[in-house]
């Protein structure tokens, strides 16, 4: 069992990202009007968004089901879950429990499931198809996560994600090659897990990405685009918590948080930028070439097992 300081670091991080999470949403929407040399919205805009939905009224279809109501709250509850034991501010997991790389996947998967579960719920067609290209999307893309990562916890020699981020900026892993590769596979798949061109379009409510939401509106969307900010922060967190852990604290010191909040915040606004100029710098391709290029991971990730193998 996690002591007191433990469970208060895993709670502050997790209340620490949860505010971030509109407005980081809003630094890449500010981040695009820029490239395209347009004013756009400012960078408190999400904040707005949440709250204007907050005072509206939550109509829900007749036929939706106990499935469609639920879903905002369990995909808030997941995100915290796993906010709250990825290792961001420390280069442990603050409650070990829930930064194992397993119940990890299973958490990111379970969202997953449920929030493509209440666009059927909710009897809308269009909601429907849109919960089927989530399906397809998880299908293409978590197989390259778990690879890369289970290759990530077979050179550290565990599967809690502290461990593994030790071990990585500790340089105490048989493969460095392998850990940078299967990074670099890590690092694709979260490029298309944050649902950036030229795969999807985060702002296009239009497009089947957005097809689980179409049912939604006052609150439960709010919750719900709020979860999915927050998503796009706590896979970033995952990322530069077992890849990129430098920074971070080696112990619960009041100086040596704050050190690895400031280290976080660097590394989370350089991959945000990074991603909105690659976002912006690509045109849109069409959904159905996914699968080939989500092969460019999976390869990748297993060049990373090939190296394991050899001692590289």
């Amino acid at each position: 069992m996690p002591d007191l300081s433990h469970l208060l670091l895993a709670v502050l991080q997790a209340l620490l990202l949860l505010a971030a999470a509109p407005l980081v949403s809003g630094m890449s929407r500010v981040v695009r009007a820029k490239m395209h040399t347009r004013h756009g919205p400012g960078l408190l805009q999400d904040y707005r968004d949440l709250f204007k939905l907050m005072q509206r009224q939550d109509v829900r279809p007749p036929s939706a089901g106990p499935v469609f109501r639920t879903m905002p709250i369990i995909m808030m509850a997941c995100m915290l879950v796993i906010a709250t034991g990825t290792p961001i501010l420390t280069r442990f997991s603050p409650i070990s429990a829930c930064g194992d790389l397993i119940t990890t996947i299973y958490l990111f998967a379970l969202a997953r499931f449920f929030f493509a579960l209440s666009g059927i719920d909710s009897g809308s067609s269009f909601a429907g198809i849109g919960a089927s290209r989530e399906l397809t999307m998880g299908v293409l893309v978590e197989p390259v996560m778990m690879l890369a990562l289970f290759m990530a916890a077979l050179l550290a020699g565990s599967t809690d994600l502290g461990a593994i981020g030790a071990a990585v900026a500790s340089g105490r892993v048989h493969s460095l090659t392998a850990v940078i590769v299967a990074g670099l596979a890590f690092a694709f798949a979260v490029y298309i897990e944050l649902g950036k061109l030229p795969y999807d379009m985060a702002e296009a409510e239009q497009e089947l990405q957005e097809g689980p939401l179409t049912e939604y509106s006052g609150p439960s969307l709010a919750l719900l685009k709020w979860s999915l900010s927050l998503k796009q922060v706590v896979v970033i967190a995952w990322f530069v918590g077992v890849f990129l852990p430098f920074g971070s604290s080696l112990d619960l010191s009041v100086g040596g948080v704050l050190l690895g909040l400031v280290a976080f915040a660097v590394k989370l606004v350089l991959i945000f930028l990074a991603v909105g100029i690659v976002e912006n710098s690509v045109s849109r391709t069409r959904f159905r070439l996914t699968p080939q290029h989500s092969w460019l991971g999976v390869g990748i990730a297993s060049l990373s097992f090939v190296f394991y193998l050899v001692g590289l």
